[in-house]
This record gives structure tokens, sequence and C-alpha cells, in this order.
């Protein structure tokens, strides 16, 4: 039996994105730039995706800007702001628990001359808005804190954090902004901008059920930004280049798919990662969850098991058709430990034994039932491979 359960990392995309997309392969062939009539009908594409997207965030269809996923959303929001309002200022504010897009972002802006403050999180993984407040000077022109956590699913109190930003401008930080990283939130709980209070917000379609390749930017209207790509006016002047209309249409749709069938997918989701922690937790000692237990995402469950190594455990349940992961599908080339667990607290075993479970909108109870049998046994079996005398968490042999 072979089970997907890396959902945050990517998701398959559902039949009808499929079926909306195969036209803009084949027949309808037209760039959406072009005068003609192959090329009208492959904006009218366009357009009706843009408006799903913005009914999908509660944003108006202008204020969408298509792009090629989460990475170049957050890239373009991070550093579009620092380039545009750098005379105002060179501070930004961010969390230890970013997504490698960001904090790699902000690094390269630190070496240009930035400064960037990195705030620290609860043991829960969550941000303290008193912090945030602290943090905010005069010559701070971004906040950005994403929503949910890829590792933990952990949801930031981002309504509260933009209160905080405008309260700044109402004291004359006109150049303020406030980005958020919702790449791991949008079709998984109800997302508003104008309820967040957000200025820009990165979202990425094959997280829900959509493409790989294509993601969007909200840019609330007014918000000004230098463009990181040069070339034509495609976006309203945001990002240059040929639209990818397969791309945008299968955004669209899982877009319209995740709107309308949001609170379904909710209740299926969180029933079944509740379950999964249930009998993980009722069976075996020495598991705990990591992250908030109800500030989350409903699909995500980050477990760390006493006494075995996380990478053992993907590999023997890799072995047995089930995918898991121990972190961050952009961080996995790197040997470095989680930096979101670590910046929770966790002793090194227990980062080092940490697992990470995302359920997609098709997952189903008789996956995650042979899941919980095969992780059973094989927690077991990894546990009585430790040498007597080891430390928990020493990493055994596969054999």
């Amino acid at each position: 039996m072979k089970v997907y359960l890396d959902n945050s990392a990517t998701t398959a995309m559902a039949a009808e994105v499929i079926a909306s997309m195969l036209p803009y392969f084949s027949d309808e062939m037209g760039n959406a730039q072009s005068v003609h009539s192959f090329g009208q009908r492959a904006k009218a594409a366009v357009e009706k995706a843009r408006r799903e997207v913005a009914a999908l965030i509660n944003a108006a269809p202008a204020e969408i800007v298509f792009l090629s996923g989460g990475t170049e959303a957050d890239n373009l929001a991070i550093r579009g702001v620092a380039e545009a309002h750098g005379d105002h200022g060179r501070h930004i504010i961010t969390t230890r628990i970013e997504h490698p897009a960001v904090l790699a972002t902000c690094a390269a802006l630190e070496a240009k001359g930035y400064r960037v403050t990195y705030l620290s999180v609860s043991r829960n993984g969550i941000v303290s808005t008193d912090d945030v407040r602290q943090a905010i000077s005069d010559d701070t022109i971004l906040v950005s804190v994403m929503l949910a956590n890829n590792e933990t699913g952990t949801i930031q109190p981002i309504e509260e954090v933009a209160a905080l930003v405008t309260e700044a401008r109402a004291r004359g930080l006109d150049h303020l902004h406030f980005h958020t990283d919702a790449v791991q939130a949008v079709g998984k709980v109800p997302v508003n901008v104008n309820r967040l209070g957000v200025d820009l917000l990165s979202l990425s379609g094959h997280k829900f059920h959509g493409p790989k390749g294509i993601g969007a930017l909200y840019v609330r209207k007014g918000t000004r930004l230098t463009k990181l790509l040069y070339g034509g006016h495609h976006e309203r002047d945001r990002r240059a280049g040929t639209e990818n209309v397969p791309g945008i249409v299968g955004l669209g749709r899982a877009a319209e798919l995740a709107r309308t069938q949001l609170d379904e997918r909710i209740s299926r989701m969180r029933g079944l990662r509740d379950y999964i922690e249930q009998q993980v937790i009722s069976r075996f000692p020495g598991v705990r969850v990591n992250g908030d237990k109800q500030q989350r995402v409903p699909n995500v469950s980050n477990m760390s098991f006493n006494g075995v190594d996380g990478e053992s455990l993907l590999i023997a349940l890799d072995l047995k058709g089930i995918a898991v992961s121990t972190g961050s599908a952009c961080a996995s080339g790197s040997l470095e430990p989680s930096h979101v667990l670590q910046a929770l607290g966790l002793t090194r075993e227990e980062v080092r034994g940490s697992l990470r479970i995302s359920l997609g909108a098709y997952t189903t109870l008789e996956e995650i039932d042979y899941a919980v049998s095969v992780l059973g046994d094989t927690v077991t079996r990894l546990r009585e491979m430790i040498p007597a005398g080891e430390p928990d968490g020493a990493k055994p042999a596969l054999g």
C-alpha cells in the first residue's frame, strides 16, 4: 500500500484542476498578451483565475500578482518593500521560525546593509506580540511573520501583529508594511486579508492541490514595491514575463475548490490528524507533539519519538510505502537540524527524533490506519536496536 503523508511538502493535483489545465497545453495555446482571439481567450482565463484566487482570500482581483510560487512571492514582498522604501529606513523584523525563502532573503538584505531583527518564539512556537512591539523602531519598514509554520503547523497571531503595525503608522511610521507567508495556511484554514490586516500575503498552488510552479502575492492597493524582474509590463508591471496560463488556470481552479470545500476539508483533516496522534500517543510512551496543540492548521502533526532517530524512521516508513518528513522539504538537503524545532527549545535528541505527518484533502482513514500500524511496529523495532548505554535519539543502523 502506498500512503502519502507529506502534504506540507506538496500535494497531488485535484482531478478537476488537471482537467481545467489540459486545454491550455494544446488548443488554447495563446499568449495572454496577444491581441488576437487566441490571446484574448487566454487573457480571459487568467483573469477568471485571478478572481478565484482573490475570492479565496477576500481580496480584490487587482491585488493579486501571479508568480512562480511561494519563494518568489516572499522575495518580491520582502525585497520589493526593502528596495522601494529603503530611503525611509533599513530595518526589518521577522521570526526565527520562518521558511528559508524569508530567512535567506532577509540574510541577503543584511549583506546589503539592512538590519534584521529575528524574534524568538515560545516553547509552543508562537511569537510574542510584546516582542514585536518592542522591536518596531523609527526605521522599521517591514514586519514579516508567517501565518502557519511549515514544520509544526502553528498559527501565529497575525491580527494582533497587524494591530501593532497600524498603531505604529498612526504614530507617523507611514512607510511600515506587514507581510505574511501564508503558503501553509491558504486552503487549510479561512484566510481573509482584510481581517488579518496584512499588506502582503504569499501563497502557492501546489500546497492545496494545485499545480507546482505557480503562486501569487497579494499586494494591498496602494502598496509600493520595487519589481525583481525587468521586461514587459505584465501583472500591472509587478512581474515581467509571459504568463504561465495553464498554471494560472490550475491555480484558479484549485482556489475555487478550496473555497467551496474548505469547511469539509478542515473537518476531515482535523479528525484524521487528531486520530493519528491519539493512536500513536496512547500506544507508545515517550511521544510528544511539537508546537501549539490548539493554534495550528488542521492537517499537520509534528511529533518527537524518544529513542528514535527521525531520519531512520522516515527511511524505514518509506520502505513500507509511507511518505512522511522530518521537516521542511525546502531544507531537506541540509545537514543542519531543524531551525524551527531548535527555536522552540527542543533538545538535540527531541529534534533528531522528530517526524512531520501532513495530511491532504484526499487522505483516507484506511491510509491512516495502515500508517499507524506500520509506524508502531517501526518505532518498536528501532528502539530495540539502540545498543545498551546509548543516549536516546542515537541513530541505529537499519540493518
